[in-house]
């Protein structure tokens, strides 16, 4: 193959696949496919649900196609799938969208043809559990007909500083020729440079452990928040006492959610639970991030008893429902969690999120969004997320959304700690 006449296909129009496009659309033929017809449509109205392109940033890329039909990638020689892989409601890796993503690549799979993976699996994924779906649907093999490569994606939903050309991409292939090509392929879009691994599952487990490392850290974090509150401490205060020395590690406790943080452990830890080993330490940073919905949920009924406010009937406002801020992004919130947990209590839960499309949060987590808040109102008002319209509103305008008698819990740290009842 040579660079000229590649023609790229990716696969998955997401936070992740779409900006590659993008990118991809300025030095080569591409073809954008998701299986969402209605994505594919608003993509060709201009308009991008995620947030993370521009109306000019789409209509740039001349060379860019984007469509639901599969016959479209038939012509591609470069497949990339950006497809989900999340886990079920066991905690373990749902490869379905990836598997399914390999069977429909292999309709089309030709000699010389490359596929580059960048959904986040455990080590080993790409060569045991794709490469054999690729072969067998396509009649081709691995590193005589074609090849295969992985490349993490590191799409930080939400920022706007770190974007896809500024992040140094880890790239690796099925054999030295491919691992080459590959890299040199990508090289024409990032400009803060490649990272050639030494094989797929270097690269695999790179991925896995950025998430991984995160989520530890922030659960020592969380952990320290649980002990801190039992002693009358202000974590805020604490951490920011730490942070004076040069070493220290700058997390803040909070809701873990997401599509990576959440979920990317799972994944190492499944791939060790096959191979006999009982990875302790990760998963018990995962029961305690996954706990803390429940820690904040007890911590605001606590804060209504002591104000003396009717636990049932209470009428609770949470400031948010993305897993994080400033993202429409609502895919494994935790502040979901919080809702039910509420809920269980007889309190009245209702959430305000200018970033969330209403009926996705409708159907998928059976939540009615306010079109706007009223004040006076509520009995509690919780911040979830760190939204910049819920720091520009200011502490005095979300004081003025709850009754007479209220509380205001912070989850954030966007206030100080003498301006609402609690931080966590």
């Amino acid at each position: 193959m040579k660079l000229k006449i590649t023609k790229i296909g990716i696969l998955g129009m997401g936070y992740v696949g779409l900006p590659l496009a993008i990118e991809f659309g300025h030095k080569f033929p591409v073809i954008g496919f998701d299986i969402n017809a209605k994505r594919i449509e608003d993509l060709h109205n201009g308009i991008d649900a995620t947030n993370e392109v521009t109306i000019a940033e789409l209509r740039q890329s001349k060379d860019l196609i984007f469509s639901s039909d599969p016959e479209a990638l038939k012509d591609c020689n470069f497949y990339i799938v950006t497809v989900p892989t999340p886990i079920n409601k066991d905690k373990r890796p749902d490869l379905g969208p990836l598997l399914s993503a390999s069977m429909l690549i292999a309709r089309f799979l030709a000699k010389g043809d490359v596929v580059v993976y960048e959904s986040t699996v455990y080590p080993g994924a790409t060569e045991e559990d794709c490469v054999p779906l690729l072969e067998q649907g396509s009649g081709l093999l691995l590193n005589k007909d074609f090849y295969v490569g992985y490349s993490p994606e590191r799409i930080n939903p939400g920022d706007k500083t770190h974007r896809l050309r500024d992040i140094k991409k880890v790239t690796s292939g099925s054999n030295v020729e491919s691992a080459k090509f590959i890299d040199q392929t990508y090289k024409k879009i990032i400009r803060a440079g490649t990272y050639p691994a030494e094989s797929i599952k270097v690269a695999e487990a790179a991925k896995v452990i950025e998430n991984t490392q995160r989520d530890l850290n922030i659960s020592l974090i969380n952990e320290l928040a649980i002990i801190f509150n039992l002693m009358g401490i202000d974590t805020e205060e604490v951490l920011k006492a730490a942070e004076t020395k040069w070493n220290f590690l700058r997390f803040r406790p909070g809701l873990v959610g997401g599509h990576c943080i959440g979920v990317d452990p799972y994944y190492l830890t499944h791939k060790a639970q096959s191979l006999g080993y009982n990875p302790e330490i990760i998963l018990a940073g995962r029961r305690l991030n996954d706990g803390m919905s429940s820690f904040v949920s007890a911590q605001l009924i606590k804060l209504l008893a002591q104000k003396g406010i009717k636990i049932n009937g209470a009428k609770v406002l949470i400031l948010g429902l993305a897993f994080k801020e400033d993202c429409p992004d609502i895919r494994n919130t935790k502040v979901i969690d919080i809702v039910n947990e509420l809920n269980e209590y007889q309190c009245k839960v209702t959430v305000y999120d200018p970033w969330v499309d209403k009926l996705e949060a409708k159907n998928e987590y059976g939540i009615k969004l306010l079109d706007d808040t009223k004040s006076k109102l509520y009995d509690a008002i919780v911040i979830a997320v760190a939204h910049k319209e819920f720091k520009q509103m200011g502490i005095d305008k979300i004081r003025a959304l709850g009754k007479p008698k209220h509380v205001v819990y912070d989850l954030k740290y966007l206030f100080p700690s003498s301006q609402v009842d609690k931080r966590l």
